[in-house]
């Protein structure tokens, strides 16, 4: 597996750094252990100093992350008779389908676009939408907010980090990743409370499809 970091850095100043914020937030939207924030941050940061674009590393991650995205959903609309097979009625894993189901009926542009900050939630957020058959139009107009979104926050925080800490790289990016991790808490947090107000908890289903 590449240096993603590395790679960034080599390729900073060069039109191939987009062709790599395409690869890096695609593979992170159903691949675990891909560093794709840090990456977008230290492209914002650059972007800061005149190196790249931040309108085309904005544009880049977006379209990256809204493929990788269209994955899991795909994988789980290929497999959900067989996923549907296997959680009878009654069941701790039926009763937390049936809860991811009713919620993405009810509120799926909340959850979809919520839980592409939270590394585990996205994963798990896009392959139930695909398993429980949300419709696609729907499910690709909240994957486009919640990419767009996610994309833009976190550029935008190194980018932040840069203009304000030019002459310190380290700093800038420190800063820019200390944004990124405020933003995703404060939307955990959002999660954790509206949680304790649900007797089905979404953790529960994370145990039970990991």
């Amino acid at each position: 597996m590449p240096d993603w970091i590395d790679l960034t850095e080599s390729l900073i100043a060069s039109p191939a750094l987009y062709a790599v914020l395409i690869a890096v937030s695609l593979l992170d939207s159903f691949l675990p252990l891909i560093p794709s924030e840090p990456v977008v941050i230290l492209a914002g940061v650059a972007a800061a100093t005149g190196q790249t674009n931040i309108m085309l590393v904005i544009a880049a991650t977006t379209v990256g992350a809204f493929l990788g995205d269209l994955v899991p959903y795909s994988i789980g609309r290929l497999m959900g008779e067989r996923v549907f097979k296997r959680l009878p009625v009654g069941t701790k894993r039926r009763t937390a389908y049936d809860w991811f189901e009713r919620e993405l009926e009810s509120r799926g542009g909340f959850v979809l676009v919520s839980t592409r900050f939270i590394p585990v939630g996205r994963y798990l957020a896009t392959g139930t939408a695909g398993v429980v058959r949300y419709p696609l139009r729907r499910f690709m107009l909240y994957v486009a907010i919640s990419t767009s979104t996610w994309s833009a926050y976190t550029a935008l925080s190194g980018y932040l980090g840069g203009v304000f800490f030019q002459e310190n790289t380290l700093l800038a990016i420190a800063v820019g990743v200390g944004l990124a991790f405020a933003v995703t808490g404060a939307v955990e947090f959002s999660r954790y409370i509206r949680r304790r107000k649900n007797p089905v908890k979404p953790d529960d289903v994370v145990a039970e499809y990991r």
